[in-house]
């Protein structure tokens, strides 16, 4: 039996390669958001893994220290230490600041803890080079991705910090690069003031602020104790909001990137949405281009089942190599976008299924055409 449709393409090879191309560059920038998405969820996991705290102690009535601001005094952790079930307790702060570096400043989140306490938040199997924090002041541990190098010192308000080890993969719960500091440095970067500052509150009768502030208290449970019965203790005696780590997750994967998440399904809908009106159009196109063949077609007496299996597999083809050449777009370019992309073959799968069903739709504006063809216009005309 004769193939039509492998007749037809044969005649405009060329253009129809061309067009899959273009239209498989949408279907790769479809991919490439859902990446994103998964990028986002990726990336707000790394640090909570890191620590592997158990409780996140913070400012009462808040969602923090990720979702909200939250601001709890240092000491609180002393106190928390001797609640029963408590094996650990530490304190840490979470900040945006800019490294000066040529041609412009880096952007980063810096996490302040303690060297010397029990709670070490990097994960050693992320080192690169160097080591952890080992005094209380003037040193930095920075991910690769800042540029700076082992040894380097960087400039912050009037002292220097020297990085003394390097990471790879950390972030922040946003996806921007994280940096390690002493607790102590974090504080005066974060509570305290220029002396400009200082003298300007003092003349308006307000007291300097308290610099031995944090944004969070994370702890550790005995084996043994129920975390749930020891977060309501700690919430009933020390008037803050307490969260176990899978509810800190659910913060990070519903308050913070649910909001992006519609925001990326709506655009990757509108993506999908122009993909298929496009392979429409396309068809539609090139069906106009041969409708008197297909008259002649119908005229000889070849049924109508026989031309729709043509515009069908040639509409079917269009969105297979299409979605080909989307996969090996974005699998070219992700790695170039300034945060975490993740490509999963599920989700390469579902647009497939996606692609397929949106090229039958796409397909039944040709059958249309084709049914409503009148055989008697291929006759003079």
């Amino acid at each position: 039996m004769i193939n039509l449709a492998q007749k037809d393409i044969s005649h405009t090879l060329g253009k129809f390669l061309v067009t899959a191309m273009g239209v498989g560059m949408l279907l790769g920038i479809v991919l490439i958001m859902i990446g994103v998405y998964r990028g986002m969820i990726v990336d707000a996991e790394i640090l909570l893994d890191d620590i592997k705290a158990d409780l996140w102690i913070v400012q009462d009535k808040t969602l923090g220290p990720f979702a909200e601001a939250s601001r709890i005094h240092e000491d609180l952790k002393n106190s928390v230490r001797v609640i029963d079930g408590i094996e650990s307790a530490e304190a840490l702060t979470f900040q945006n600041i800019q490294l000066p570096r040529d041609p412009q400043p880096v952007r980063v989140v810096a996490l302040g803890f303690d060297p010397y306490g029990t709670v070490d938040p990097i994960n050693p199997e992320r080192f690169v080079e160097g080591r952890s924090l080992q005094r209380d002041h003037y040193e930095i541990v920075v991910t690769d991705t800042t540029g700076f190098k082992l040894g380097e010192e960087i400039p912050l308000l009037r002292n220097h910090y020297k990085v003394v080890g390097i990471t790879h993969g950390t972030v922040s719960s946003g996806g921007d690069p994280l940096v390690y500091i002493s607790l102590k440095d974090a504080q005066e970067l974060q509570f305290s003031y220029s002396n400009e500052r200082i003298r300007s509150d003092r003349a308006r009768g307000i007291k300097n602020s308290d610099a031995h502030m944090v944004n969070t208290v994370i702890a550790k449970i005995r084996p043994g104790y129920n975390i749930d019965d020891v977060a309501d203790n700690i919430r009933k005696y020390k008037h803050k909001s307490v969260y176990t780590a899978s509810q800190q997750h659910t913060i990070l994967t519903q308050n913070l990137v649910k909001k992006a998440s519609k925001q990326i399904g709506l655009f990757t809908a509108i993506l999908i949405l122009v993909s298929t009106i496009i392979i429409a159009l396309i068809i539609y196109t090139m069906t106009l281009e041969k409708m008197k063949e297909i008259s002649i077609m119908k005229l000889i007496g070849i049924p109508n089942s026989m031309i729709i299996r043509m515009i069908a597999q040639e509409t079917l083809l269009l969105g297979l190599l299409a979605f080909i050449f989307g996969n090996i777009f974005s699998h070219l370019i992700y790695s170039k976008f300034p945060k975490r992309v993740v490509l999963e073959i599920p989700d390469a799968w579902m647009l497939f299924i996606v692609v397929i069903i949106a090229s039958i739709l796409a397909s039944l504006v040709g059958i249309r055409k084709v049914i409503n063809a009148d055989p008697s216009s291929a006759i003079g005309g």
